[in-house]
């Protein structure tokens, strides 16, 4: 089989070790089982998979390694993990549950020296800056503290290089107002952070189909990443994880 240069990547979100979809990063859905999740994207033949505990980094609490060695386990593509990292050796530990990837957000914004520490030890292409953007109160695009919850005060696309220059070897951005609602992905975002940096891009949020992904792309991302279209399927949004075939995917990328 032919591999896309683009990959096209299910971002599922952890929560009490159960898989959840939320709305504008609210309102949690449970969707099903994690490794049930996995086994069904195994056939599919998923190029990648993202998982993010949207509450690790919350709480502060440490990941769920015994869930997360189970999930690698079963996992026969690249996986990234992202949620509650803040030190060297919990990523090491991850990396030894067979996590490829580690995406750090939080801790990006609070310590940006762990990326250095993470690229040193575990090589860029390993280390991953997730950005969670929303706009605030002036309608202006800020990077979002998902630990604290609120809107900080840095550009995205500084924060991007700024990221990049500490050690990150690719960008994960991920537009908060767009986050399950179906309004299709920020591609003039998409467009700045791509511009601003030199290591690949995934661009996340909003994506109602294949041609939403397939923008994202053609705004400068290398990858795109969705979450409610891969799990849920219908008019009525009904629980199913579903991935389309890979003639369907090279139609509307190749095209």
């Amino acid at each position: 089989m032919t591999t896309l240069f683009n990959r096209v990547i299910p971002c599922l979100l952890l929560q009490d070790g159960g898989l959840v979809k939320t709305v504008r990063f609210g309102k949690p859905r449970y969707v099903g089982d994690p490794i049930n999740a996995v086994r069904i994207f195994n056939d599919k033949f998923v190029d990648e998979l993202i998982f993010l505990d949207i509450m690790a980094s919350r709480t502060g609490a440490e990941p769920d390694y015994d869930l997360i060695a189970r999930i690698a386990g079963e996992c026969f593509m690249p996986l990234c993990y992202g949620g509650g990292i803040r030190t060297l050796q919990q990523a090491r530990r991850l990396i030894a549950c067979g996590v490829e990837k580690i995406a750090v957000n939080s801790s990006a914004i609070d310590r940006p020296q762990l990326l250095t520490e993470l690229s040193q030890e575990l090589g860029a292409s390993s280390v991953v800056a997730a950005i969670d953007v929303k706009r605030d109160w002036l309608g202006r695009e800020r990077v979002y503290h998902p630990g604290r919850r609120r809107v900080s005060g840095l550009d995205p696309a500084q924060h991007a290089r700024a990221c990049v220059a500490a050690g990150a070897g690719e960008v994960f951005i991920n537009n908060v107002d767009r986050d399950g609602r179906y309004s299709g992905l920020d591609t003039d975002l998409i467009g700045r952070i791509a511009a601003a940096v030199s290591v690949p891009v995934i661009a996340s949020g909003g994506a109602a189909s294949l041609g939403d992904l397939r923008s994202a792309v053609d705004a400068g991302a290398s990858a795109a990443a969705a979450g409610s279209i891969f799990v849920f399927y219908g008019p009525h949004r009904a629980v199913l994880i579903n991935y389309p075939d890979y003639a369907a995917i090279r139609q509307v990328f190749q095209s």
